[in-house]
């Protein structure tokens, strides 16, 4: 590869987006491709304001002002992580980006289209944009099963609206995945879905 890969999993909890994220990972790591998985909120600052918005609820929180943390949150990421690894030619998987920020910022009132392009202004474009699709009834349902507590974010209504922004995005770089399947027939369809933009021929 002449150059770094950006490849970005989204999609609302519980579609599996994580896994798979890790799972291509390990798949590239045994063909030998050099490459980081990195996840949205970051541990930094900006990062840890968000999560414990998430697990505390907004507490009067604006929309705008939790969009300026998550935006605030990327551009170090970018500076720190995203753009140094791209230019040296690795492969990044995101679990979440700019289109989450959108979808889940959209959610609450927010112009989605309008965050989308104010992110792409200093925000590297994917290569690739997997957006995995499951009921958000079904997603719910692994939440609960798999954590204590389920996040502010975790609301049935809400999550139905940030679906359906999610569906709404479009253009050459985004890819649907129906993730109600195993885990092992989704990785396969991650590989299909994925296989072109590398030279080798993942299989």
């Amino acid at each position: 590869m002449k150059q770094g890969i950006l490849i970005v999993f989204e999609g609302i909890d519980g579609t599996g987006k994580s896994t798979q994220c890790g799972l291509l990972a390990k798949s590239l790591s045994e063909r030998q491709v050099s490459n980081i998985a990195l996840a949205e909120p970051t541990r930094g600052t900006w990062g840890t304001k968000i999560r414990r918005l998430l697990s505390e609820g907004r507490q009067g929180v604006s929309p705008e002002e939790e969009l300026s943390w998550f935006v605030n949150d990327r551009k170090e990421d970018i500076e720190m992580n995203i753009m140094p690894a791209l230019q040296d030619n690795k492969v990044v998987l995101m679990d979440r980006y700019y289109f989450s920020t959108a979808a889940y910022q959209g959610a609450l009132g927010l112009d989605s289209k309008q965050i989308q392009l104010e992110n792409e202004n200093f925000a590297p474009i994917p290569d690739r944009v997997l957006i995995f699709l499951t009921s958000p009834e079904t997603c719910l349902d692994r939440i609960e099963s798999s954590r204590d507590h389920k996040s502010a974010f975790e609301k049935l209504d809400y999550l139905k609206n940030v679906q359906k922004i999610f569906k709404s995005f479009e253009g050459p770089n985004i890819r649907f995945i129906d993730s109600v399947d195993s885990v092992a027939e989704v990785h396969k369809i991650v590989l299909a879905e994925t296989e072109d933009l590398f030279d080798f021929g993942v299989k």
